[in-house]
């Protein structure tokens, strides 16, 4: 491979880490960290019997409000965080393939490809967004939905009052 070849490919490598490393260090304060465990068993090899996926989202149980709230709550605070990184990653990519040269050498052709690969991305963080606005709706329309169960068990669960002196009793 010559020298040219090898450059021009550097030259792309570079421009993608700088931008990473740009919008990393900008978006480090202020984008929440999300651990992500990916289970990946390569050609049926058994992994040990201590290893488990991990999950994002706690179990789907809901047999109390706090139960409902939690998962809702955990719903939003990972879609927030992903859409936020996956938004990121959009612009990263815009920006990464807008410096591939057009094969047909039009101008703005490279800019206008790079567009229609990163709209997807855009699309798929928008998406993210929208989950998290609905996982906090969905709380919401449930307290509104079960209100009276919800607030007849409040009442049942207040504390009992103290026996009062009866001083007419004597």
């Amino acid at each position: 491979m010559s020298t040219a070849t090898n450059n021009k490919g550097n030259k792309f490598a570079n421009v993608g880490a700088a931008a990473g490393g740009f919008v990393g260090a900008m978006g480090g304060s202020f984008v929440p960290p999300v651990n992500v465990t990916i289970n990946n068993s390569k050609g049926g090899q058994q992994q040990g019997a201590g290893a488990k996926a991990q999950s994002l989202m706690p179990a789907p149980e809901f047999w109390s409000p706090a139960q409902t709230r939690n998962y809702c709550n955990t719903l939003r605070a990972a879609a927030v965080a992903l859409s936020i990184e996956v938004a990121m990653g959009a612009e990263i990519l815009n920006a990464t393939l807008s410096q591939v040269p057009d094969p047909e050498g039009k101008s703005f052709g490279s800019k206008i490809r790079a567009a229609k690969v990163a709209r997807k991305m855009r699309k798929a963080a928008s998406a993210l967004q929208s989950a998290a606005k609905n996982a906090a709706a969905c709380y919401a329309v449930y307290t509104q939905e079960f209100e009276q169960e919800i607030s007849a068990v409040r009442q049942r669960a207040k504390r009992p009052e103290r026996p009062r002196m009866n001083w007419a009793d004597q």
